[in-house]
């Protein structure tokens, strides 16, 4: 080996170990610093025509594991996801009240069963009969203040979702501009690993917001995509948007870096983004279609009683609530009699219809049954009520009124049957509960019946993935004059060219309630964007009348209240029963009567039918039993979500633990290594001294 080649692979050892030493350092230094990797100097031989020639630094990178690396990303996209989830259920949970409570919300009807079971042992009592106004109202208002504040709680999670997709764009672009810096000091070889260290903190601060794929760039920096493939960073930073509105599902689209096609919904399944969808799409939205589903089946039991009584002097006049119906429909598909009784003020009758609905007859007085059929039910009724009393029809509501002054109405149910409800309870004609919208979307209809709705009307639904991106927009038109049967306007919904069909079907039950089931493998959810249908002239439309969409439902557990009437006047409450089995001049009903308050007292204890709502399915129980699943399914939720976020932080502590064994600092191991290179300048040194020696003695001897 010449002395030049000595002294240049000295000095090649030399650079390489103060290369060494000075990342060996930069470790040190930054041994506390959050985000830091610890980093080499690669070296590699030099080799000169085949003979080794000493050393080159062929750059200075950092000692990751991709493996592990993932791994953290992963569970931190996880543990946000479900830590979000887990702050908003509990938030939702405390809205209810401590179980154990005595103001816990699911106990407030036990309040209305012992106030109403107090005033039926003195009927008579004013002072008792308004305690059970204030407890039903009471619990009403509470279903009003927890419905408000879930829906507040939903807004909020709309905020946090726009803020979040904003914090995603704003990093994707902080990733993406560091790219050409990276590369720039690779090419140069020099050390990149502080702008590789400052993106990898932006890519764990993005995977928290929703699960990404990570690649290499060649040449340096990385590519980011969502997990269905899209570039989202790389070669420029696209743009995400969050897409909703208060009626449909919301996604995420991205509007890739020179795209020329549009945005890209983005299959996000993971991270904060995920937990907030979750949240604002299927978790709130399904308490509150549950709450409603809850306090409308308590109201239906309560008016149920209450229609098969009568206060005492009965009502000049009994006004229903809007069914969403013209009046022959609603009148259609009725069993079972019932009679309408004109009282004066001593409660004795005065004239009395009998109307028989399996018949489709009316007696007056027990006098000759007259046919009468839907189309003219109205007519025959104020032909029978005669001068004693009149009946009207006005936006879908029946009403019943005396004539003279003092002269009252009260009805005997008898065995008349709608859809399970007797004939003043389905017209709500004495509803001690009151509701701004429909209670229940058991409508009455049969697939015979006519739909109503104004043809050439318009509905607009989308179909939705479950994570919400959507599938298909349709826009469904309600048949001309020539279709007029709720069959008709099923086969224009589930039409597969025009409708729903290619992805699931809508179902009439036999209560009258439309429900969507989406088909596999798509298992496609339903939407309304808009809706311009009517029933009849100013109606509901199609999503109001069978609560279609978010919205109808959203707001139902808000919409009751006590009957205003009798919420001014205790006295109008319907406590006792008409008996129409009394002699001749014989009062029919009696102000020391207190079956009806003893009926009231009775309904929570009521089997009722529920619908599908939140993440229960279709139930028969006590209203008292579904309070408690409910009760029980909120808590649940809340648990399972806390369970899921202690996971996921456990996985996540655990994944970084190990993250950090590889990449991070050891004190010990630096200090072994810096020893080393420190020693291999030192020999390196002493090299470059002996060739100098040498040098020096040569030309000493050619002198």
């Amino acid at each position: 080996m010449s002395l030049s080649i000595a002294l240049q692979t000295a000095v090649s050892g030399l650079q390489a170990a103060q290369a060494q030493i000075r990342a060996v350092s930069d470790n040190i230094a930054n041994v506390n610093t959050p985000g830091y990797v610890r980093k080499v100097a690669t070296t590699e031989q030099r080799v000169v025509a085949g003979a080794g020639a000493g050393v080159d630094v062929t750059g200075v990178q950092r000692v990751t594991d991709q493996y592990l690396q993932l791994a953290s990303l992963t569970a931190g996209s996880d543990a946000s996801r479900f830590d979000i989830s887990s702050q908003f259920l509990d938030n939702a949970q405390s809205l209810f009240g401590d179980p154990s409570g005595a103001g816990y919300f699911f106990n407030l009807p036990d309040d209305v069963e012992s106030a109403f079971a107090s005033a039926a042992n003195d009927p008579s009592s004013t002072l008792l009969r308004g305690q059970s106004i204030s407890q039903l109202q009471n619990f009403l208002n509470e279903a009003n203040r927890i419905n408000s504040q879930v829906g507040a709680l939903r807004t909020t999670v709309d905020q946090n979702l726009n803020d979040d997709v904003n914090k995603i764009n704003s990093l994707l672009k902080q990733i993406d501009a560091l790219n050409p810096a990276i590369q720039a000091a690779k090419l140069g070889g020099g050390d990149s690993t502080g702008s590789e260290n400052i993106q990898d903190q932006l890519v764990d601060q993005l995977s928290s917001l929703m699960n990404v794929q990570i690649a290499q760039r060649g040449g340096g920096g990385v590519i980011i995509r969502s997990a269905d493939g899209v570039e989202l960073a790389g070669d420029g930073a696209a743009t995400l948007t969050y897409n909703a509105t208060a009626n449909t599902k919301g996604y995420i689209t991205a509007l890739t870096a020179g795209a020329n096609a549009g945005p890209q919904a983005l299959n996000i399944n993971s991270g904060e983004i995920r937990g907030l969808l979750d949240l604002r799409d299927t978790q709130l939205p399904g308490i509150s279609d549950q709450m409603g589903e809850y306090v409308g089946r308590v109201a239906q039991q309560l008016n149920a009683a209450h229609n098969a009584s009568t206060s005492v002097p009965p009502p000049a006049t009994l006004t229903g609530r809007n069914t969403g119906l013209d009046l022959p429909t609603a009148v259609s598909n009725f069993s079972g009699t019932s009679t309408v009784a004109i009282l004066n003020s001593s409660g004795v009758v005065q004239s009395q219809v009998a109307i028989d609905f399996t018949a489709g007859t009316m007696s007056v007085n027990a006098g000759p049954a007259v046919a009468f059929t839907p189309a003219n039910f109205l007519a025959h009724l104020n032909t029978a009520l005669g001068a004693n009393g009149s009946a009207s029809f006005t936006n879908g509501a029946l009403s019943i009124s005396a004539t003279a002054a003092g002269n009252g109405v009260a009805i005997d149910e008898g065995t008349s049957a709608k859809i399970g409800q007797g004939f003043s309870q389905f017209f709500g004609l004495n509803d001690l509960v009151r509701s701004s919208t429909f209670p229940t979307y058991d409508t009455g209809l049969k697939a015979t019946d006519n739909n109503g709705f104004t043809p050439g009307g318009q509905i607009q639904l989308r179909l939705a993935q479950p994570d919400g991106r959507p599938i298909q927009d349709v826009t469904v038109t309600v048949p001309p004059v020539g279709q007029p049967l709720m069959s008709d306007l099923l086969n224009a919904l589930n039409s597969p060219t025009t409708g729903v069909g290619l992805y699931g079907s809508f179902t009439l039950d036999a209560q009258g309630a439309l429900t969507f089931t989406g088909n596999p493998p798509y298992n496609a959810q339903l939407s309304v964007i808009t809706d311009n249908t009517a029933r009849g002239a100013g109606g509901p439309s199609i999503s109001n009348l069978f609560g279609l969409g978010v919205g109808p439902r959203d707001a139902r557990a808000g919409t009751f209240s006590v009957d205003s009437s009798i919420a001014a006047n205790p006295t109008e409450l319907a406590f006792s029963h008409l008996d129409l089995s009394v002699a001749a001049g014989q009062p029919a009903i009696s102000p020391g009567d207190g079956a009806g308050a003893l009926a009231l007292s009775q309904a929570v204890n009521q089997t009722t039918l529920f619908k599908a709502a939140g993440q229960l399915g279709n139930v028969t129980q006590t209203l008292a039993q579904y309070a408690a699943q409910f009760g029980g399914q909120i808590g649940r939720d809340a648990q399972t979500a806390d369970t899921q976020k202690q996971s996921s932080a456990s996985v996540k502590t655990e994944a970084d633990t190990r993250l950090q064994s590889v990449q991070g600092v050891n004190i010990d191991e630096e200090l072994v290594a810096l020893t080393t290179y420190q020693q291999a300048y030192n020999a390196n040194a002493r090299m470059i001294t002996a060739t100098k020696e040498l040098f020096d003695t040569l030309e000493n001897l050619i002198q």
